[in-house]
């Protein structure tokens, strides 16, 4: 469930950031205002995501997948073109975020965080 979260609260993040590119710096109401909703509605599905999954891979995964999928919307909605480099270089994101996923348990457990958050040393602040 965790995951499915995630790749909504990415296509909103990607809905959104293309939104801004049409809202022309804010001075068109209608994708100013889907602008403002999809990043709402984005990082309210990634605060629920991170009760499941660790806040790196959550994090990581949702930032890279955005930029990959914001940069092939912009070369086939918007007209802007992608050298051969930018292309690798989305390429290797595909690829890292495979080896982050794969690189390890994903699943965050929130009362190993909460115990070493109320067990933390006082005189370590």
């Amino acid at each position: 469930m965790a995951w499915t979260l995630l790749l909504i609260a990415i296509a909103l993040e990607v809905f959104a950031t293309s939104m801004l590119n049409l809202s022309h710096g804010f001075t068109r109401l209608w994708p100013s205002i889907a602008l403002v909703l999809g990043y709402a509605g984005s990082f309210y599905l990634l605060s629920l995501v991170l009760r499941s999954l660790p806040l790196g891979v959550t994090y990581a995964t949702w930032s890279a997948l955005g930029t990959i999928a914001v940069a092939v919307i912009g070369a086939f909605f918007f007209g802007q073109r992608l050298t051969l480099v930018q292309i690798a270089g989305l390429v290797i994101a595909v690829a890292g975020i495979a080896l982050l996923n794969l690189g390890g348990d994903v699943h965050a457990n929130p009362d190993d965080t909460a115990t070493s958050i109320t067990q933390a040393n006082p005189d370590d602040r």
